[in-house]
């Protein structure tokens, strides 16, 4: 027991994390694996354990044995004999509860605990899923109800392995070039390859559903190209835009020898079903009045999808996700960033789209080169008098409004574009007035979700070519936009506390590089702005990254 380890580990299950000590990153880089950051203040990071951190671990095949010793290894002091019992408890809780294939259309949940049996008996929500199957011992549902039974388990607290396997869907083949349209030799790195194999899992039950959580800029959508290749069937792929659905089309006529006849767009202009069907979660839930029914989810079930992609997962509106309890038997992948949800219903997507399958800290694929540098800069910038005056008087919502619209930001944008002249730099924020008002004063190129496809693609092209360096862009950037040359941000608000939207965006400067990129948030000092953003720099802080705070 040395006082020179790094984390302090307390009986209500909290560890806390010597931020300056030579094992920080060792220590930071093996929390991760199933615990979640809660404070990231200068000295001492906080994290938790909770029973679906665990439950992520065991799905990954992270050994209790291996948490253990990591945790004597690392702590400060002799660990409280109740952290240890309760996280062998929710560790050990997935795979007690199985689902398995059985007779006549049936499926049958055996439960390796006859405590949690009897207690699942008896749990009157549950009632109604259990049929009767040739008076035949155990618990059996009928096999539409697998997602139904799933979702309820766990908000029960019980955690479902699903070993029923998936339908093969219609049969397409699809391969992988080894040298892509504009003449670059192409194939997986290596984490892309391992996130696809631990995905596929060779077509074994064990895989076919779960998430992949890498960085923006690291290539999810290859990991999903990758994936398909691997499965070979009737594809949908679910993103957040119809940007992102000519991306996709984009790289796979690019990186696979598809036909771009067999790809559809399922949109607001076309509407075609082809093997390969890429539509957004918008056109899912789409209807005309809150009381018609949403018949774009039947695309769903009236094609035999051997594998349907949920791109940016963490993104799931609620509609999506109850269709997806109809679809367990097709095979599910989510691709995010982070599996942050401001709701607070990561269990949901554990549930109904799967585990964490894969997931690498974004400081490690930094450091071996598939993602650029980043440095991470908060400004702080008092408010001028007449908007202080304005602030003291305002509700909560007004003041935050007022923080994020400070004037005197506008100054230092200016020097900051002057300080990175010639990048290639991304202005973004969430108020459209603010931004147009920025564009004009600075006479610079804007897009926001009035601005027409064509246009947006135009812009985007004259980015990546280096006609502009420098864009402005709303909210509609954060994400899947494809801005591989981009290495400065600058934020001049967001929304509210996001951990999630501070990903995406950092994200958006990512894509390897040789030069090191720069992160800037503009927030007005000692106003709620400045509370909310301490919140958003929570996710990027457990990833590794430190902000500098600097006043203007």
């Amino acid at each position: 027991m040395s006082s020179e380890k790094p984390l302090i580990i307390q009986s209500d299950r909290t560890l806390m994390l010597e931020v300056g000590h030579p094992g920080y990153v060792e220590c930071r880089d093996f929390l991760a694996l199933f615990a979640e950051l809660v404070k990231s203040p200068e000295f001492i990071h906080t994290y938790r354990v909770t029973p679906l951190s665990l439950w992520n671990a065991a799905a990954l095949g992270v050994l209790f044995k291996e948490i253990a010793c990591g945790l004597e290894d690392f702590s400060r002091y002799d660990i409280p004999s109740n952290v240890i019992v309760d996280m062998r408890e929710w560790h050990e809780t997935y795979g007690k509860l199985v689902l398995q294939k059985a007779a006549h259309d049936c499926l049958k949940l055996e439960v390796k605990d006859s405590r949690i049996l009897e207690r699942i008996r008896n749990i009157e929500s549950l009632e109604h899923f259990w049929v009767d199957n040739e008076s035949l011992p155990g618990l059996f549902i009928p096999q539409v109800r697998r997602g139904d039974l799933k979702h309820a388990l766990i908000k029960a607290g019980y955690p479902v392995k699903d070993l029923c396997g998936y339908l093969d869907g219609e049969r397409f083949d699809l391969t992988l070039r080894s040298i892509d349209l504009d003449g670059n030799s192409f194939q997986l790195h290596d984490y892309q390859k391992d996130a696809a194999d631990l995905f596929y899992c060779a077509g074994q039950k064990t895989g076919g559903s779960g998430v992949i959580v890498l960085p923006c800029g690291s290539g999810k959508t290859i990991i999903g190209l990758g994936t398909m290749a691997q499965i070979s069937s009737h594809t949908l792929i679910i993103t957040t835009n119809n940007v992102s659905v000519r991306q996709w089309r984009d790289e796979l006529l690019s990186k696979t020898y598809i036909e771009g006849s067999d790809i559809g767009e399922f949109t607001g202009r076309v509407k075609e079903i082809k093997p390969i069907t890429i539509t957004t979660y918008q056109m899912l839930t789409h209807r005309r009045t809150k009381d018609e029914p949403l018949h774009n989810l039947d695309i769903f079930t009236e094609h035999n999808w051997g594998l349907i992609i949920y791109d940016e997962v963490h993104m799931l509106p609620a509609p999506v996700f109850r269709a997806t309890t109809a679809i367990q038997a097709r095979r599910r992948l989510g691709l995010t960033a982070t599996l942050v949800r401001e709701d607070g219903k990561e269990d949901d997507v554990f549930a109904l789209i799967g585990p964490k399958r894969y997931d690498v800290p974004w400081k490690t694929l930094e450091s071996r080169g598939y993602i650029a540098k980043a440095i991470c800069t908060e400004y702080r910038i008092p408010l001028s008098a007449e908007d202080e005056l304005e602030y003291a008087h305002a509700d909560k919502r007004a003041k935050f409004r007022i923080a994020a619209e400070n004037q005197r930001k506008t100054e230092l944008v200016c020097e900051l574009l002057e300080n990175h002249a010639g990048e290639s730099i991304l202005i973004i924020g969430q108020f459209i007035l603010q931004l147009e008002k920025l564009a004009r004063s600075l006479d610079l190129p804007i897009i926001t979700g009035k601005t027409r496809h064509d246009e947006r693609d135009k812009l985007y092209d004259d980015l990546r070519s280096g006609r502009i360096n420098i864009l402005v862009v709303s909210k509609v950037a954060n994400f899947a936009v494809d801005l591989p040359d981009a290495s400065v941000m600058i934020q001049v608000s967001g929304t509210f506390g996001s951990r999630q939207e501070e990903a995406q965006r950092l994200g958006r400067i990512l894509r390897p590089k040789e030069q090191t990129s720069h992160f800037y948030t503009l927030v007005s000092k000692g106003t709620v702005e400045q509370t909310f953003g301490t919140n958003r720099q929570l996710f990027l802080v457990e990833q590794g990254y430190r902000y500098q705070i600097r006043y203007f």
